[in-house]
């Protein structure tokens, strides 16, 4: 039989879960897949259980996307976190099965960059100590202690997407500004890069960190780092748990080092909101505690599912991979007048030429065609005339090295 193979979106399933955003779930729907949402989060066994016969999962941070779950998924194509991390994916396991992954890097940047800004008010100030005071029936009104964020100095630890945005605001309310990157980093406005942490930490009145989660920046503040900040420093993360020593942190504060913190994130966070919390940082002076809403606005949360579900819908639709944190990334267009050929493989010598030889033994025209590598998988798009046979395909899918085949039309 000549014709067209491509899968029915009705009959792809798409599992989401932790809540996503109802704009997420509409757009996916109007566009014609299955959506099943869940509340919470899912263990690795419930995961594995839940996730037979699903070719799309959504998850936020709770939930970990391990190699066993990808290895125990029958169908599964593509992974969105409808976050900005994908540190609880094992992004190789997934590029070693085909699945693409997917974030929102930068839909709640506004919103982490506000609640930076609220804190550090807020620390200078004292307001959560004196909030509490009130509602104990304590007047406490005293200027010793209180500063104002106009005149100090901000170092900035991490200066990607919210570290420059935070940058531009903060001179915006006459802070000076520094920070530090490992990598090259444009300076905004009058911002001054400073080439090391230690450099960083000796100047700043308020050190605040937003880096990534990678495990190479595990416990990067501890002890050492809390002793060459300035005395009466005030510290922010609202980055990953992992990145801060929190006992160390405590005892900063309990010392005297620092004159205050605002920590929003934790290396142990409970799964819902019924599960206990326990922190060393819970009961100190000046210790502003956040349940992990740096992204958590209305508006945050719509513009993440918007922008992931669009990026999915790139994907399934077209093939794109724009944004894909796991594969090589191929901007494509709708197909027009042909078929669509997908193709994804192990970066292994060869893979292309045998492709362009099964299509040319089974007689296909081929009318354009892609080819993106990175060190681990390739990935080859190929347009063909509508009209071929089906035993095309399965040569296609059978070659040495293929991870995932399938078409689009």
């Amino acid at each position: 039989m000549v014709g067209r193979w491509s899968f029915p979106r009705s009959r792809m399933k798409m599992l989401l879960l932790e809540n996503i955003h109802p704009a997420a779930v509409e757009r996916l729907s109007q566009a014609g897949y299955a959506v099943e949402t869940v509340k919470g989060a899912l263990d690795e066994d419930d995961l594995i259980a839940a996730i037979k016969g699903v070719h799309v999962l959504g998850i936020r941070s709770k939930t970990n996307v391990s190699r066993r779950v990808l290895e125990e998924a029958d169908r599964l194509m593509a992974v969105a976190a409808f976050c900005i991390g994908t540190n609880q994916i094992d992004l190789a396991a997934a590029a070693d099965h085909g699945v693409a992954v997917f974030n929102a890097p930068y839909s709640n940047t506004r919103s982490v960059v506000e609640l930076a800004v609220g804190l550090m008010i807020a620390l200078m100030r004292d307001v959560a100590d004196k909030s509490a005071a009130m509602h104990r029936g304590e007047w406490n009104k005293s200027a010793t202690g209180s500063r104002e964020l106009r005149g100090k100095t901000l170092g900035i630890v991490g200066y990607g997407a919210i570290g420059s945005q935070l940058s531009v605001l903060a001179e915006a309310l006459g802070m000076r500004v520094i920070f530090h990157d490992l990598s090259e980093r444009l300076a905004l406005g009058n911002a001054r890069r400073m080439r090391s942490l230690d450099a960083l930490l000796a100047e700043s009145d308020v050190v605040t960190l937003h880096v990534d989660g990678r495990t190479e920046n595990t416990n990067i503040f501890g002890s050492a780092q809390f002793a060459r900040m300035k005395a009466g420093a005030l510290l922010l993360n609202l980055s990953r748990g992992h990145v801060v020593d929190v006992g160390a942190l405590a005892q900063a504060l309990q010392g005297g080092r620092l004159g205050g913190a605002a920590v929003d994130v934790f290396p142990e966070e409970p799964r819902t909101n019924a599960d206990p919390f326990d922190s060393p940082l819970m009961g100190l002076k000046n210790m502003i505690l956040t349940p992990h809403i740096g992204g958590s606005t209305e508006e945050a949360q719509e513009a993440i599912g918007e922008f992931a579900a669009e990026r999915l819908l790139g994907y399934l639709n077209r093939g794109d991979t724009t944004f894909c944190v796991n594969l090589p990334n191929v901007q494509l267009a709708e197909v027009s007048g042909a078929h669509r050929l997908l193709h994804i493989h192990r970066n292994q010598p060869g893979v292309l030429a045998e492709l362009n030889q099964a299509l040319a033994a089974a007689g296909l025209n081929i009318l354009g065609q892609h080819l993106k590598t990175d060190e681990r998988t390739g990935y080859v798009i190929t347009d063909v005339d509508r009209d071929y046979q089906p035993e095309a395909l399965k040569a296609l899918r059978d070659l040495p090295g293929t991870l995932r085949f399938r078409t689009l039309h």
